[in-house]
């Protein structure tokens, strides 16, 4: 069976957890990047030893401390390449993983830095999930811990929203839980007609 790969993308806080709950609860395997390098970055993870050489400071009980992890990048913005080279093997990896483990005709591939690091080469379709920026905005700062500062520093590492729904072949705006559960059993009939 082919399976047909949806990479799902969308910047921080415009429900894409969310989006991916609905396409599992249909009964479609999903795949989360940030899952992966909570992963990888566990006590035990693939990650750990490579990014402890990189970053002593952040090992902590055997793992990854991902708030001084961040410390240290925002203090060496030139270090984020080097753990990305470091990370992004280790993430594919886990992602070729479950591609292998699972027997579906449809799979969801939540990459938050989709087309940023060129992952939607490998998919068959991309679905972009959206919000206005002041929904954005208000759900992001409403989080615990989060500041003006660091949502910045956030949006400055991922692509404009503008530029996303260019590339995309699917777009969500995520107003309403109904209306998003609709849009996604939508786009399960349409790609699944696609191989009828």
């Amino acid at each position: 069976m082919t399976v047909f790969r949806l990479g799902m993308t969308g910047s921080i806080g415009m429900g894409k957890s969310t989006t991916a709950a609905l396409f599992a609860a249909e009964g479609v395997p999903v795949w989360d990047a940030d899952a992966a390098v909570h992963r990888a970055y566990a006590a035990g993870g693939a990650a750990v030893a490579a990014v402890a050489a990189l970053f002593p400071a952040a090992l902590s009980d055997g793992a990854i401390d991902r708030a001084a992890l961040r410390a240290a990048i925002a203090a060496d913005p030139a270090a984020l390449g080097r753990l990305e080279a470091v990370v992004h093997p280790l993430v594919a990896a886990d992602r070729a993983a479950f591609a292998q483990k699972y027997v579906s005709d449809l799979a969801v591939f939540d990459i938050p830095l989709l087309f940023e690091t060129g992952g939607n080469a490998g998919m068959d379709a991309t679905l972009l999930v959206t919000a206005p920026a002041a929904v954005q905005r208000q759900r992001v700062l409403s989080r615990p811990g989060m500041t003006e500062a660091q949502f910045a520093l956030i949006l400055s590492r991922q692509m404009p929203d503008a530029e996303k729904r260019a590339r995309a072949n699917h777009i969500v705006e995520t107003l309403s839980i109904d209306q998003t559960r609709a849009y996604v059993q939508a786009l399960i009939r349409y790609i699944r007609g696609l191989h009828a």
